[in-house]
């Protein structure tokens, strides 16, 4: 996937997104294999990652509309995806009973630890929800660290604040589906290294104009990096839907049928750094 949809690399030329330049000698083009190197080059130095934008189908997400009816099909379906939030991480509650403990009845014989991750799960969504509703929603570290404080506030480390910023250290690791460890990026001292990639990102992502390539990129990349100590893929799967939803797309929701799918393109991201895999079933899971 390239940059962004802007991106059209031909036998003989092509299209490159304002404000960014590869160096072309003399009056000739670079070749193809050339202009797709420095394209990806440029995505893992911004992002972190890399990814091919014709392999996602963007128009399964819709060409947007009204917000505040986005926001209503989020709340109608909010136990839904805090349900798939939770069994994507191992949860044991079934969906009648994530409706039953939401309402305010408590699951007898259920993990406590399971019971904690629900409500703030639900916690998180609501936030989410209220940043639609307020217009105050923005791709920042702002937002992503008050989702966070909310909902991985029983499971990690300083929650709401990324890796290397509180008391803890080191963090970041991810074991892949096949068994192996893959570490997350660097923090460095205080966190300085994440909050530059994070910065680095943001300002990659403002030269994008279409919101559901910012949204995608923004949560494969978030989840590459392993900001925060735990709960990374729903802090950044959430992000993502505040992006689309304040764009009057759908929110992002990976049912719990498709956690194969997820794990092979996890596998994939943490080992090669390309995300299109994991993009592509975003894409598809925001409809």
């Amino acid at each position: 996937m390239g940059t962004s949809g802007s991106w059209g690399v031909g036998a003989d030329e092509y299209r490159q997104p304002p404000g960014r330049q590869f160096p072309v000698s003399g009056s000739a083009r670079l070749r193809p294999a050339l202009v797709t190197a420095a394209i990806r080059e440029e995505q893992r130095r911004l992002t972190g990652i890399t990814w091919e934008i014709d392999s996602v189908d963007l128009s399964v997400i819709g060409d947007g509309g009204d917000v505040e009816r986005a926001r209503a099909r989020f709340r109608s379906r909010m136990t839904d995806f805090i349900w798939d939030a939770a069994r994507l991480e191992g949860n044991t509650f079934t969906l009648p009973e994530v409706r039953t403990l939401l309402e305010g009845v408590t699951v007898h014989g259920k993990p406590l630890d399971d019971q904690d991750q629900i409500l703030a799960l639900n916690e998180g969504f609501n936030e989410l929800d209220l940043f639609i509703e307020r217009r105050n929603f923005s791709l920042s570290k702002r937002v992503s660290d008050r989702l966070h404080s909310k909902l991985a506030v029983h499971e990690a480390l300083d929650a709401g604040q990324f890796r290397g910023e509180g008391s803890a250290t080191g963090g970041g690791s991810v074991q892949l589906s096949t068994g192996g460890i893959v570490g997350g990026r660097d923090h460095g001292e205080g966190g300085e290294l994440l909050r530059q990639a994070y910065t680095d990102l943001l300002d990659y992502l403002d030269g994008e104009p279409d919101p559901r390539v910012r949204a995608l990129v923004y949560a494969a990349s978030a989840i590459r990096h392993q900001l925060y100590f735990d709960g990374n893929k729903r802090t950044a799967k959430l992000m993502a839907s505040g992006e689309l939803m304040s764009h009057g797309f759908d929110a992002v929701s990976i049912p719990y049928s498709r956690l194969y799918e997820q794990n092979l393109a996890l596998d994939e991201l943490f080992m090669t750094d390309d995300a299109t895999a994991l993009m592509r079933l975003m894409a598809d899971c925001a409809r």
